[in-house]
């Protein structure tokens, strides 16, 4: 591993103006490594940080710049949290040699016409590293590159759930049904009527059903890897009446042989190292609100020996884990800081 010792990291915030933008600015601002030196905006660029986000009133000094190459020049890593289809224009504009993490969609498939499918805007970019840590060889990866993609906020939940049971062949690859409920945060910044409080508030609605979801791409892409076999998944988003967080409910069913002992087991081991992932004492529950303004997921797994299938059940920040969390857990191992530099661990429930 590359350390970096007795520095300043100058980095830049492109989308500055969005959730995760907000979220990498709050979380860099407690950073000791990591100063932020620019942060952009598209429509919003000219607005103070403070005005924007009232949380940040401690930035009101920072004022947005134009999301452009010339506006990033002089750092040394780059946050981009764009829409998906936006981000690559302006990656390819910029140095090879700096380090970028990209916390859209662009460069996170390794087939095209999945993002044709999915996506549809635009070609396909060309892959990056993707990053989730927690994947089995994927951290070396990391930390040995200059540009990463980091995952979708559903996709990384999912992800967490399956690739344990997965890489042991204790479940089958081709039998995979998720639920998972969001915050209207992972919506994004942009005003809509579905979105907004009097739509959302005591009550609850899937959406993209049927395999339309486009985190589905890279979930079954990294988890076929994990298992060495290809993964089917059928996915059901859910959106929640709360700002933040997901819980996602996984279902796979059991390989010959497989137990309560031996799942339980083999998501403890897999996550034994992790600084992040919790499998939760017997009996406890995940809930979104221990994970929120945390880079954590919370998990716990039981068997349903009538049915033969094992539920996993995980919860995190759609904004820490799932997004702005995730994109600082990985720059740190790109600059060779300790994983957990400048993210918490601790939740702030109740």
């Amino acid at each position: 591993m590359r350390i970096f010792l007795c520095m300043t990291v100058n980095v830049g915030v492109v989308g500055a103006s969005g959730y995760a933008g907000a979220e990498l600015l709050r979380i860099l601002h407690g950073h000791p490594e990591f100063t932020v030196t620019v942060a952009t905006a598209a429509s919003n660029a000219g607005q103070s940080v403070a005005t924007l986000h009232p949380a940040l009133a401690a930035l009101g000094d920072v004022t947005l710049a134009e999301s452009t190459p010339e506006a990033l020049v002089g750092v040394d890593a780059v946050f981009i949290a764009l829409p998906h289809g936006q981000s690559a224009a302006l990656t390819d504009a910029l140095p090879d040699t700096l380090k970028i993490v990209d916390l859209g969609a662009d460069h996170r498939l390794q087939d095209g016409s999945d993002w044709d499918h999915y996506y549809g805007t635009g070609p396909a970019a060309a892959p990056w590293v993707y990053g989730l840590p927690e994947l089995p060889g994927r951290r070396e990866l990391v930390a040995t590159a200059n540009k990463v993609a980091n995952p979708g906020c559903y996709a990384t939940a999912l992800q967490l759930s399956a690739a344990p049971l997965l890489a042991r062949g204790l479940v089958e690859p081709d039998d995979i049904v998720a639920v998972a409920a969001s915050g209207t945060s992972g919506a994004g910044r942009k005003a809509s009527i579905p979105h907004s409080a009097t739509e959302v508030m005591g009550s609850m609605t899937s959406y993209r059903v049927g395999g339309t979801h486009q985190h589905i791409a890279e979930v079954t892409q990294e988890l076929s890897i994990a298992a060495g076999a290809a993964v089917s998944l059928s996915f059901t988003p859910l959106l929640a009446p709360m700002p933040r967080g997901i819980l996602a409910t996984t279902t796979m069913r059991l390989a010959e042989g497989a137990s309560a002992e031996s799942v339980d087991e083999a998501m403890r081991s897999f996550y034994a190292d992790s600084e992040f992932v919790f499998v939760l004492p017997d009996g406890a529950s995940p809930a979104t609100a221990s994970t929120t303004g945390t880079n954590c997921a919370h998990i716990q797994s039981a068997v349903d020996e009538r049915s033969g299938r094992v539920v996993v059940v995980t919860a995190i920040d759609n904004l820490g884990k799932g997004a702005a969390g995730q994109a600082v857990q990985n720059a740190n191992l790109m600059f060779g800081f300790g994983e957990a530099t400048g993210l918490s661990v601790l939740g702030v429930a109740p």
